[in-house]
């Protein structure tokens, strides 16, 4: 599906035209274009990004390919970056979506394969919009660009909810240790992959910010250090919550070591309780000739007496350690 809205003086004049229309639109220096592509066909991604626009193969390439990291790259005429956005859906849970963007001085195009709530919401509010609208490319580039990171919040808050079950559950008393495992393992693998993007992704806004090239204009370069610290805040506020969810996972470690410990000294406990009864079995079950208690009409008396005395100060031997 294309999608394509032109301005003029911040007016939106114009939108999904036609092939050859976006090519006149793309000749008039006057108007600002942005065209999004969302899951093209081979045809449609080669008349947008060849036919109209002639970006350079290698990032019509990274389009196609999936799963780029996070980058900005200069082509003199325009920025192609690459940004991910995040989503939370109740089928494969922790979801990242790649975003290519070509950022030229008077259009912007948007390639993504699947259908993203920042893309659409901005559309909305272009379409709603009562107002000015954006007057330069640089404009619905931070918009967008700001809507997934705003994004990111709620899938932050997932996780924290989800690392906060971890921690009840393993200063729980009883608790599933397979799932508790498999729970934790799963956690933190989102957590790697969302500081594995968040991480890449603010050093493509940090060379926005900076103002290096001169695509982004002089007065947009606070908004864009803005979205920088907000990613800053969110790749920082992910380090601690990853720091929590390995304090849980050395407590979970801990805690099954001192059952396992606990196990074994009870067991330890019935063995040397049961030591005077083995002992003294042992000893009368041998077949001697000559023992004098067996001769003696209080053997057997003696052999139990010694057998409970034995036995009951072993158990209070072991209740004054604490072994049970």
């Amino acid at each position: 599906m294309i999608r394509s809205f032109i301005f003029s003086d911040g007016k939106l004049v114009g939108q999904d035209l036609e092939l050859e229309a976006l090519r006149l639109v793309r000749a008039d220096r006057g108007l600002v274009l942005w065209v999004d592509l969302e899951n093209p066909t081979p045809e449609e991604t080669k008349s947008i990004l060849d036919g109209v626009f002639q970006f350079h193969p290698l990032a019509i390439e990274d389009c196609v390919a999936p799963d780029s990291l996070p980058k900005v790259e200069d082509y003199e005429d325009y920025l192609f970056i690459v940004t991910h956005a995040v989503d939370f859906t109740r089928t494969e849970k922790f979801n990242t979506t790649e975003l290519d963007v070509f950022l030229g001085r008077e259009f912007l195009v948007t390639y993504h394969v699947q259908p993203l709530r920042s893309v659409s919401t901005l559309a909305d509010r272009t379409l709603k919009a009562v107002g000015p609208g954006p007057r330069g490319p640089d404009r619905i580039a931070h918009a967008l660009m700001d809507l997934i990171i705003d994004n990111y919040g709620p899938v932050l808050d997932e996780l924290r909810g989800e690392l906060e079950e971890i921690e009840e559950h393993v200063l729980a008393r009883e608790s599933a240790h397979e799932a508790l495992v498999g729970e934790l393992l799963h956690v933190r693998g989102d957590f790697n992959r969302l500081r594995a993007i968040v991480r890449p992704q603010r050093d493509v806004i940090d060379r926005l910010a900076r103002g290096d090239s001169k695509l982004i204009r002089p007065k947009l370069l606070p908004y864009f250090r803005d979205l920088r610290d907000n990613l800053v805040r969110l790749e920082e506020t992910s380090a601690s919550y990853h720091e929590r969810l390995l304090m849980a996972f050395d407590i979970y470690l801990n805690k099954a070591a001192f059952e396992s410990n606990a196990g074994i000294k009870f067991l330890t406990a019935l063995t040397a309780i049961s030591l005077p009864v083995t002992i003294v079995g042992g000893w009368y079950g041998m077949n001697f000739e000559h023992m004098p208690e067996l001769h003696s009409p209080y053997g057997y008396i003696g052999a139990v007496a010694f057998t409970l005395i034995a036995t009951i100060l072993m158990v209070m031997y072991l209740k004054k350690k604490k072994w049970f």
